[in-house]
């Protein structure tokens, strides 16, 4: 049946599929359904495994360090715990909202969606709950927050025995089944299954960009009837908007990038680390996996989103229909990679828990892992704002 692609609204039809096929827009190329690998009871069971375990996850032991014959123990909270208490209640908030509760909200709802679609229940809140499981599913961070345990615990490991507690344990299959529901689940069949697609109705019309079903334009600002999204033929406001974010993302750049990521005290004194010396300290190391990892999380990445999202700006407020394909897919791109630029506070949420050892030794997060955290936070949110629609529209092929 007819749906919009939500890159280039162009308007099409997509057959029923054999196994292992991928349907693509056939302008822009985005990939609109798959069904290889991709089935409700796989994913279904791997949403399920990921909730069930970030249970013990939250509770058990993550960590633990020995230090001059005292020990220190962490758990998933600890780093929340302890940022707040030193005076970073922006930082600690975000993070306990990223790797705490976000995770357990996504795979209930995203569990509790597929559950009904397996026993043939069409309760009204299905729609809904699907579309905030999708919508969550960026800020939900479990496997971005395992790349940080691993590089914090790289670190610790080279000055302090540390060992991995069955909370770790936990965390890594928590975060392995999200990673494999994404790959598993096909959120087409899921629509489809909630609510089917209809004929391209007569005369103007719009799409819904959350659930892309094509709906005549008179409802244009009413909910969608399948996910209860307000209709919109286009993001009002989404330059603005996005242009607002990506400035606030550049100021908060430098300071990112220039002020401690963390304060490390001892009785020989204070060191303090940017994202550079902490790249340096994993080179020193002989880590060069992890330091090629955090330059590109924390250093390059950051910077391109910005460029891009600039770039994207401009070409629309110039009206330019030159590389329509390449701007698409770098959206798509800025879309995916921008989470994992979390790795680097994540592993001060890691860090700081376990080196708290009075006069001996202590870290602290730095001015530079707030506003580095914002730069992240701003850069999602700009890639979200961004409607990459008006790019399209002004090559004349605007149709849903």
């Amino acid at each position: 049946m007819a749906i919009a692609c939500p890159d280039c609204a162009t308007l099409q039809t997509i057959p029923p599929l054999p196994p292992w096929s991928v349907a693509r827009c056939r302008v822009c190329g985005l990939a609109l359904e798959r069904t290889a690998g991709r089935t409700i009871d796989g994913a279904l069971a791997f949403a399920l495994s990921a909730l069930l375990l970030l249970v013990p996850a939250n509770w058990l032991p993550l960590m633990t360090v020995s230090f001059a014959g005292a020990a220190r123990q962490s758990v998933l909270g600890s780093g929340v715990w302890v940022l707040w208490q030193q005076g970073w209640p922006l930082l600690s908030i975000q993070i306990a909202f990223l790797v705490l509760i976000l995770p357990f909200v996504q795979f209930g709802l995203l569990t509790g969606v597929l559950l009904a679609l397996r026993l043939g229940y069409r309760p009204g809140w299905l729609g809904r709950a699907f579309r905030w499981a999708t919508k969550l599913a960026p800020w939900a961070m479990p496997d971005v927050f395992l790349l940080g345990c691993v590089v914090g615990y790289s670190r610790v490991v080279a000055m302090l025995p540390a060992r991995v507690g069955p909370g770790g344990w936990c965390l890594a299959g928590a975060a392995l089944f999200s990673l494999v529901t994404e790959a598993t689940l096909d959120p087409r069949r899921v629509w489809r299954m909630i609510a089917p697609e209809h004929a391209v109705p007569a005369g103007p019309v719009l799409s819904c960009r959350s659930c892309d079903m094509v709906l005549p334009m008179e409802r244009e600002d009413r909910p969608c009837p399948r996910c209860d999204a307000r209709l919109r033929a286009r993001e009002p406001d989404s330059l603005t908007r996005t242009m607002a974010l990506v400035a606030a993302g550049f100021l908060l750049y430098g300071p990112a990038n220039l002020y401690p990521m963390t304060n490390t005290f001892t009785f020989e004194g204070t060191v303090h680390h940017t994202i550079y010396s902490g790249i340096e300290q994993l080179v020193q190391a002989r880590l060069w996996p992890l330091a090629v990892l955090i330059f590109c999380t924390s250093i390059a990445i950051p910077f391109l989103k910005l460029a891009g999202l600039t770039w994207l700006i401009l070409s629309v407020r110039r009206a330019s229909r030159a590389a329509l394909l390449a701007r698409t897919r770098l959206h798509r791109f800025i879309e995916k990679i921008g989470r994992w630029s979390n790795i680097d506070v994540f592993t001060i949420a890691v860090f700081a828990p376990l080196i708290q050892f009075g006069d001996l030794a202590s870290s602290q997060a730095g001015q530079g892992a707030n506003a580095f955290l914002l730069v992240v936070m701003l850069t999602m949110l700009a890639s979200i704002t961004f409607d990459p629609r008006l790019m399209w529209d002004l090559a004349g092929r605007r149709n849903g």
